[in-house]
């Protein structure tokens, strides 16, 4: 306890639950006709209590979704009407950020009390919380950065326009133990995530090789198609391969050409495109992630970490059909 011998100052903390119709410029009858030049981000568009933490979280999620995107356009990688889906996407997330506040301002005025099985309702809403304070319960919308779930039961745990949930891995050339997720680096690249079906993992007639076969070779693959002189093989869309079999089964010099390109200046091997699924952990990625063992998939993870589609290994038509939505091929 304390005693307070003068208040000098008093003041009383209104909530604001504000959101703006649009985080751009174009008003949304006008999207049909005009792409937008002007964007708004974090506190200028939404504005809550900062009980939860997720001000600056939410804002930085925000310019993440723009900056991107600005890149791919400003480049001339894709067209200006890539630009609409900024808004989109990123008003709805602020959405769910303000009905979770106003929810929560509620929690922690009221007064003390407890749940059924006697934890106080406050912890138990503060936990129920959790995955949507870490930022992993933002679902976009459909458009054209986001696939169909025709073949989510290929991946179910890699949930199309939910964030790309990692698990433990082994990289091949190394042995080294670490997250599938943390290869996805910032920037404009797209990662395609090949997990391998049931076949010999180095047969000519797998899955992942009749990919990767067309992928290096047919003149309509997203890493053909796209590439511009000078371009590393992987300067837009970068692909790596996860094998079932331990790392002790495979030799990294029979993988496909694919998954061992030769870039930069001195076109040095890039060793980091093999993986295997860790075994001695109860969280395999294939388990974990409730991938088909039998057919195996192809998962597409846009620049900012979010689950774009999830299609068959041999969706070659499907796989260039989408990237057709988001690139414009270089002239």
């Amino acid at each position: 306890s304390f005693d307070v011998k003068e208040v000098v100052w008093h003041s009383i903390y209104e909530i604001g639950h504000r959101l703006t119709d649009k985080f751009d410029d174009v008003p949304a009858s006008d999207v049909s006709t005009r792409n937008p030049r002007v964007f708004t981000a974090g506190d200028a568009c939404h504005t809550h209590s900062p009980k939860a933490g997720q001000g600056m979280n939410v804002s930085m999620g925000d310019t993440f979704n723009l900056g991107w995107k600005l890149i791919s356009v400003l480049t001339g990688r894709a067209d200006a009407s890539l630009l609409h889906s900024y808004s989109q996407e990123r008003r709805a997330a602020a959405k769910g950020l303000v009905d979770y506040d106003h929810n929560w301002a509620r929690v922690v005025g009221a007064s003390p009390s407890e749940t059924d099985d006697g934890m106080p309702a406050f912890q138990k809403q503060f936990i129920a919380g959790g995955r949507f304070t870490a930022g992993l319960t933002i679902h976009y919308g459909p458009s054209a950065l986001t696939g169909t779930p025709e073949h989510q039961h290929l991946a179910k745990g890699f949930e199309i326009v939910i964030r790309f949930h990692s698990a433990p891995v082994i990289r091949l050339s190394d042995a080294k133990p670490m997250q599938l997720g943390h290869v996805i680096e910032a920037g404009i690249r797209w990662t395609l995530f090949a997990f391998s079906d049931n076949h010999a993992p180095t047969s000519p007639n797998s899955k992942v090789a009749k990919l990767c076969d067309y992928l290096r070779t047919n003149s309509q693959s997203p890493l053909l198609k796209y590439h511009r002189e000078g371009d590393d093989p992987d300067a837009l869309v970068d692909l790596r391969a996860v094998y079932q079999q331990g790392f002790r089964e495979l030799d990294y010099g029979l993988m496909h050409p694919a998954l061992r390109p030769s870039k930069g200046k001195y076109g040095l091997t890039d060793y980091e495109k093999v993986f295997c699924a860790d075994h001695k952990g109860s969280d395999e990625i294939f388990n974990v992630r409730d991938i088909s063992r039998e057919k195996g998939c192809l998962v597409v993870a846009r620049p900012d970490q979010y689950v774009a589609n999830v299609l068959p290994l041999d969706a070659f038509d499907e796989l260039t059909a989408f990237f057709d939505g988001v690139f414009q091929k270089h002239e």
